[in-house]
């Protein structure tokens, strides 16, 4: 949100000597002495915990705000509130007296200039407390990052995403694309895009509204995220950058709340292709395309136009017939997609356990066949019969036309009776390897085996109740 209050609270200089020594993301309450989640005043530079830990943030600014006894007070004094305060990690700025993060900044551009600050400081604050520190994880075997599998070592990503504030189903979406290893590779090989001036060339880029937007790219701050969770730092990287470009582009996923994972993902893969199909900040789309050769022109699935790595990988084809049951006049059409959404079939409704009797358990087979399935339109979906002239009833069906490199799959946990939104928490098995989508193709004999088999690469999972509570991904 835009905050009113940040000329009267931001009141310290960008490198004030009243800043403590050391790395920012080690300082330690001035209270409680405790180093977990520091948060600095931007009206003082004094340095707090967090409401998570002892909430002496929160109190310093509870404090501020206790009418003074000397009626005479300064015009400074009145101004000064205490109400915005930086976090040291992740330079998230927050406002206690409207309660929510800050995306705006001084006129000036003062709380950019904090952030540069304290970024100078975290980088060239290698001490030896803090060396032992990373010599230490680095050498744990509980974090090392390297896997033995079948007596091979293979690199693993070992960098986590911080929360921003509800920000879980943007994180396990973002934990999910980077280990589709083709998409992630395409992304990183990207020539980077310069936004900034050459005074902060080199540094990390935290956007604020009084930068401007004519500079914004979704596949700029996309890769850059992409580089940070494969450079397999230990500690996690705040992804606030491309955050902010969410909610320049997708207004539906303004603020910090929990916000829904799938048509998170829609979004911004629409977003992304959309964006390398014009080109982005002087790149051409074709001279993007010519980067990754293994994207041949047959693994291309054009979706609003040319084709990106976003449909080559993603893309597939469906073919929906649909067949007048009065005159028998056969309609087929033919639709991209970049996930199929499955309904998870009625008879499986009320199995929420593997071991739950009642029944045989859902699989993800049994969603596809449903979905798949010749099915007669209700009443409320007459189709509209070209040779009849009027509305008339009807069968229709799907086939996969073309599968894609990566299948996405959505099954529809959410479901809608009597005006209101619930869960549908039935438990459902699927492969980790071999799922075969070869019987759902439409000329399955033009596909060879190896191309209808997929392994797992990641799960995101909804934990809560109708009303969407968090998102976690699992490889």
């Amino acid at each position: 949100m835009e905050c009113p209050h940040l000329s009267s609270s931001v009141c310290i200089a960008p490198d004030s000597a009243k800043f403590p020594n050391g790395s920012p993301s080690s300082w330690c309450c001035s209270v409680c002495r405790s180093n977990k989640s520091p948060w600095v005043c931007l009206t003082c530079s004094s340095v707090h915990c967090g409401r998570y830990v002892n909430g002496h943030a929160k109190k310093h600014y509870e404090d501020a705000q206790i009418p003074l006894t000397n009626h005479k007070k300064s015009e400074k004094q009145e101004k000064a509130q205490h109400t915005v305060c930086m976090d040291c990690s992740s330079y998230s700025t927050y406002c206690y007296r409207c309660d929510d993060f800050v995306v705006n900044d001084t006129k000036l551009g003062l709380v950019q200039k904090v952030r540069e600050h304290l970024q100078n400081l975290e980088n060239s604050a290698f001490t030896a407390d803090r060396h032992r520190k990373r010599k230490l994880l680095e050498n744990s075997s509980l974090n090392s990052k390297l896997l033995k599998v079948n007596g091979s070592t293979t690199a693993i990503c070992a960098t986590g995403l911080r929360n921003l504030g509800n920000t879980c189903f943007m994180n396990a979406i973002l934990q999910s694309l980077s280990n589709i290893e083709q998409f992630c590779c395409y992304f990183k090989e990207l020539p980077a895009v310069e936004l900034r001036n050459g005074k902060t060339a080199g540094r990390r880029t935290y956007h604020t509204r009084s930068q401007g937007d004519n500079n914004v790219s979704l596949v700029e701050e996309f890769r850059k995220t992409l580089c940070a969770l494969w450079q397999g730092s230990q500690t996690a990287f705040s992804p606030e950058s491309l955050f902010y470009v969410v909610w320049k582009i997708m207004p539906n996923f303004r603020g910090y709340q929990q916000q829904d994972a799938h048509e998170f993902m829609r979004y911004l893969l629409d977003h992304l292709h959309l964006e390398l199909q014009g080109g982005f900040n002087g790149i051409s789309r074709s001279s993007i395309l010519q980067e990754n050769s293994t994207l041949s022109a047959s693994n291309k699935c054009c979706i609003n136009g040319a084709s990106t790595v976003v449909t080559a990988i993603f893309g597939g084809i469906l073919q929906n017939e649909v067949n007048c049951l009065i005159c028998g006049t056969e309609s087929r059409k033919f639709d991209p997609f970049l996930d199929l959404s499955l309904d998870i079939p009625s008879q499986f409704r009320n199995k929420r356990s593997k071991n739950q009797e009642n029944g045989p358990v859902c699989s993800l087979r049994d969603c596809l066949r449903s979905f798949t399935d010749l099915e007669e339109l209700d009443e409320t979906e007459l189709y509209m019969c070209h040779k009849c002239k009027k509305k008339q009833k009807s069968t229709k069906k799907f086939w996969i036309q073309k599968l894609p490199k990566v299948l996405c799959l959505h099954l529809k946990r959410f479901h809608w009776t009597a005006y209101l939104r619930n869960k549908v928490d039935t438990y459902v098995e699927f492969p980790l390897r071999g799922l075969d989508m070869k019987c759902y193709l439409l000329e399955p004999e033009n596909s060879g085996p190896e191309n209808c088999l997929y392994d797992l690469a990641a799960v995101v999972v909804h934990h809560g109740s109708g009303t969407p509570k968090q998102w976690i991904q699992i490889h």
